[in-house]
């Protein structure tokens, strides 16, 4: 998996950016809600991945990043990116994109995938 910085504000999902899109639950019971995600890479078959983002504080039994507050959320509260789940999304269910992430915090999350994944 190669990852890659490449934010472009043309109204596409681009690796760097946070975009909206619906996320299932875990359970994988059909259910899930419309979150925000950061997307770290794109494939060669055009889908790409991403990581969600959560404005809650979670306990220790799973990875996350803390990458502080944006314009991905309206009530400005500090956000944490789940290393642990990396979701497969399509280019056409993505609803918005929010912005691009800062590169420095692009790279601590991406520096913790690779490590994590043996990502290149």
């Amino acid at each position: 998996m190669r990852t890659e910085y490449a934010p472009d504000p043309d109204g596409e999902p681009d690796p760097g950016e946070i975009v909206w899109t619906w996320v299932p639950y875990e359970e994988n019971d059909g259910r899930g809600k419309d979150r925000p995600v950061l997307v770290v890479a794109r494939e060669q078959a055009g889908t790409l991945l991403a990581v969600r983002l959560s404005s809650k504080r979670h306990d220790e039994d799973r990875e996350w990043v803390p990458i502080g507050s944006g314009p991905w959320d309206s009530a400005g509260r500090e956000s944490w990116v789940d290393l642990d789940r990396v979701l497969r999304v399509h280019r056409d269910g993505m609803r918005r994109e929010a912005c691009a992430l800062a590169r420095p915090l692009f790279d601590r999350v991406v520096v913790r995938l690779r490590r994590r994944y043996g990502w290149r």
